[in-house]
């Protein structure tokens, strides 16, 4: 046991004035907590990602993360069941003369639950293989009786040209995944949104994985296609995109690019005029998270903005074939442009 370093942290009747607070003496963090009459302390640092204990709350006499929700025990340090292997390391407090002391020097090592890594942590590396074409339809619909997509139509046809020039393809559907939205972990401290995304760590139900596989492991070329919503893409879309903000923000707080060597393109339809807003956005958002563009890397139609007779829409692209045509040339250039960045 190290030696004993007391610390004088004040009055005890002001320190009790607030259940819970984060403390740091000498680069020891601490997360003070009273309840019923009695002070407790172990360390401020959660062991998840080292979120600020002492910042969050008390429920009972747990400690809950300000981060992700982490419980530790605020006397004993241990985490709360069924993760009551893990523990904090716990500082001693003591009474004297009215004030509180904190005994810096932990009584008890830190302990971490012991599991197996998540799937998306693993190095990013390509498997060989031939030329991989993910296409990603981010339509929305109602899944007991899925409706004609006019997006979801120009991206299977250019998945279609892809494999018959040799790809192999995948496509999602983003519809049929089950997937929270973002928590907004980032806005409350850039290193509590992490990677691998904190929801694919947490819930098992959380289906966003494939999409993370996808972009970051499996495919060289990804085609993204979505209709236009009030001049936007689509709400699914926007779903996605912000749950891929943990991609992006390893490069602020890991110097880390996980996307390399990896060219996107999109497919953008519409009733409504606004294609080339709809793709701006797009990107300028994935070329943020690292990903490289084909020559034109983009196809759209509109029939304006009084064309609000879907049926027409519908028909529109599903007899255009020189739209057809400009969806399988889009395929062959995102491949190639693929192509050309693992020539390299």
């Amino acid at each position: 046991m190290a030696k004993a370093r007391w610390y004088d942290l004040g009055q005890a009747s002001i320190l009790k004035n607030k259940p819970l607070r984060q403390i740091e003496v000498d680069g020891v963090k601490i997360a003070l907590s009273f309840r019923k009459g009695v002070f407790a302390a172990v360390s401020g640092e959660c062991n998840h990602v080292k979120g600020p204990l002492g910042k969050g709350s008390l429920k009972g006499d747990y400690i809950v993360c300000p981060w992700h929700s982490w419980k530790f025990h605020r006397k004993t340090g241990r985490g709360e069941a069924p993760y009551d292997k893990a523990c904090l390391p716990r500082h001693e407090v003591k009474l004297k003369d009215g004030h509180l002391f904190v005994n810096l020097s932990a009584s008890n090592r830190r302990v971490h639950e012991s599991h197996p890594p998540h799937p998306l942590a693993r190095p990013v590396s390509r498997a060989k293989g031939p030329i991989r074409v993910a296409g990603i339809s981010t339509t929305a619909m109602e899944k007991m009786n899925p409706r004609y997509s006019t997006s979801e139509h120009l991206l299977k046809i250019a998945l279609d040209a892809a494999a018959k020039a040799g790809a192999e393809t995948r496509f999602i559907a983003l519809n049929k995944l089950r997937f929270n939205a973002c928590g907004g972990f980032y806005s409350k401290d850039e290193h509590a949104c992490t990677w691998p995304c904190t929801y694919s760590q947490i819930d098992p139900k959380d289906q966003l994985s494939e999409i993370y596989e996808a972009l970051i492991f499996w495919a060289d070329a990804v085609i993204i296609a979505t209709p236009i919503r009030w001049g936007n893409a689509s709400s699914l879309y926007y779903k996605m995109a912000e749950r891929l903000n943990c991609i992006e923000n390893q490069m602020l707080i890991a110097n880390r690019s996980l996307v390399k060597n990896k060219v996107i393109s999109f497919i953008i339809t519409g009733g409504q005029d606004n294609v080339q807003s709809v793709a701006g956005q797009m990107l300028a958002f994935f070329s943020s998270l690292g990903f490289q563009f084909p020559l034109f890397p983009f196809i759209g139609t509109s029939r304006g903005w009084h064309a609000e007779d879907m049926a027409n829409n519908v028909e529109h692209v599903r007899r255009n074939r020189a739209l057809h045509k400009e969806a399988k040339e889009l395929a062959l250039r995102t491949m190639n442009a693929a192509l050309a960045l693992l020539k390299q």
